[in-house]
């Protein structure tokens, strides 16, 4: 039975990461925005992702959350590229590091921050269909037995790699079909195990240590399998690697994960947008998906909210313009990962070169910054460096005061920062963004690109990303402002 239509301005499927991410953001904007999330609780099966890069932690100080991560996870001055250890300790950020943290306890700050923020959760509820017009998204909703209509302004995919969003949009879904899988698993164990990585001809394998007592497993598989594996396919494929099971019991997660690669051809369609897994898909090397499905949902807010708002919808082609990019090179990484990670002699031939390069510093260097998502640029024009680049969190000197530039995005707002050496009369912009007077001086340190002389006057966008300089004029601020 069909109960009364449900409206809110933005309606998100799933509440995950990505969805959590983008309705905080939305609720910051002052959108009324709401989740439909299948799971009764925010309860996972399993570990699931396991960081948070430099980036990530960055936006998370932006909107003053980070200490609440900080404070569960622990850091880790490196990450994993293959089988190498790629130092992390230079990075020109205060988070030169990957923070190790399971996604569990992400999730449950992430929906504690969103429920602070007042935002609604539709709980034991499914999307299974949806129809745009001109006016918006009717979007119908499965619970228990029944059914309801939801209406909204924008529908938005959260809802993972087997997206129904994605599927009833039409929207393509390309790339390779999985060559490799790895049975994955978290159980007790009555014998101590081999300890750390082995390496045979299906694979590398590994067995690790949880904090909790459990003992984390993976199986490297020669051919792509199907489905969740049962419990005796994983004490049969112990006893083949190790020789034994281990006295293996107690299984409380049991899943597989692919190579699979694929990525929308889109992230839009009409009122209909992804972001996360619902856009684009990978072997879960280096733990990247997680963090780029937040920093999809960090760059996708402030458009959505400003076209709810009132702006032209055409801002929202940005979405995809900006970040299908940054997923098409997350895809790529993580593709030669997969490669590298082969036992035949000329995997291992490549394997060894790339670990060669990996101890100069410029290679090193360029793969840090884009597997921490601090070397993203986005096509905003030529001129100063900074520009389309993040802004670092320089120190500000503001009403004698000392302030930094992440503290001033708390809100998620447009700010112009003036050094008041810019020859900007900032008061006529006062209206339309947040006006902060500061000295500043000096330089900036960028990944890769080294130290930048710092403008005169900066404006930042509410994701952290530089719009627009100023060096003695508002010359393109207007444009740069324009709905």
């Amino acid at each position: 039975m069909k109960t009364r239509t449900i409206e809110h301005q933005v309606l998100i499927a799933g509440g995950g990461p990505t969805g959590l991410m983008l309705a905080a953001e939305l609720a910051l904007a002052g959108v009324d925005a709401a989740i439909i999330e299948p799971r009764m609780t925010q309860t996972l099966a399993g570990s699931r992702a396991s960081g948070l890069h430099a980036r990530t932690l960055e936006i998370f100080d932006m909107r003053g959350i980070v200490d609440r991560f900080l404070a569960t996870g622990h850091r880790v001055p490196a990450f994993m590229f293959n089988r190498d250890r790629v130092d992390l300790s230079d990075l020109p950020t205060r988070y030169a590091c990957t923070l190790a943290i399971w996604q569990e306890p992400i999730e449950r700050i992430l929906a504690g921050w969103v429920e602070e923020l007042g935002v609604r959760t539709y709980r034991g509820r499914e999307v299974t269909s949806f129809s745009q017009d001109g006016g918006g998204v009717a979007v119908e909703v499965k619970r228990g037995d029944g059914s309801e209509t939801m209406r909204a302004a924008y529908l938005v995919g959260c809802d993972g790699a087997r997206s129904v969003v994605r599927r009833a949009a039409g929207i393509e879904f390309v790339g390779s079909d999985a060559s490799v899988s790895w049975m994955i698993a978290e159980v007790m164990m009555a014998e101590e195990p081999a300890w750390g990585f082995r390496e045979t001809p299906a694979g590398v394998h590994a067995i690790g240590k949880r904090d909790d007592g459990f003992v984390g497993i993976v199986i490297a598989e020669p051919i792509a399998r199907k489905g969740d594996p049962s419990f005796a396919d994983l004490r049969a494929a112990l006893v083949e690697i190790y020789g034994t099971d281990f006295g293996v019991r107690e299984p409380r997660w049991l899943s597989r994960f692919t190579d699979m690669a694929r990525q929308a051809v889109t992230y839009r369609s009409g009122r209909i947008l992804l972001a996360g897994d619902a856009a684009h898909i990978h072997a879960p090397m280096g733990g990247q998906g997680l963090n780029i499905g937040v920093q999809d949902a960090v760059n996708l807010g402030w458009k959505l909210a400003r076209v709810v708002s009132g702006a032209s919808d055409a801002l929202l082609d940005s979405y995809t313009a900006e970040r299908h990019p940054v997923g098409a090179r997350v895809l790529q990484n993580t593709m030669a990962q997969s490669v590298l990670r082969r036992t035949d002699d000329h995997a291992k031939a490549l394997s060894a070169m790339v670990s060669e390069f990996l101890k100069m510093d410029e290679p090193r260097h360029a793969l840090a910054a884009e597997v921490s998502g601090l070397g993203v640029r986005y096509e905003l024009g030529d001129g100063h460096p900074l520009l389309g680049r993040r802004m670092p969190d320089i120190e500000l000197v503001v009403n004698g005061g000392r302030t930094t530039v992440f503290s001033l995005l708390r809100d998620a707002k447009w700010v112009l920062i003036d050094s008041g050496a810019s020859g900007l009369d900032a008061d006529r912009w006062s209206s339309r963004v947040s006006v902060v007077r500061a000295r500043f001086s000096g330089a900036a340190e960028l990944p890769v690109i080294g130290r930048v002389a710092l403008p005169l006057a900066v404006l930042t966008r509410p994701d952290g990303y530089v719009a627009w300089v100023g060096e003695g004029t508002d010359h393109g601020l207007e444009e740069t402002l324009a709905p």
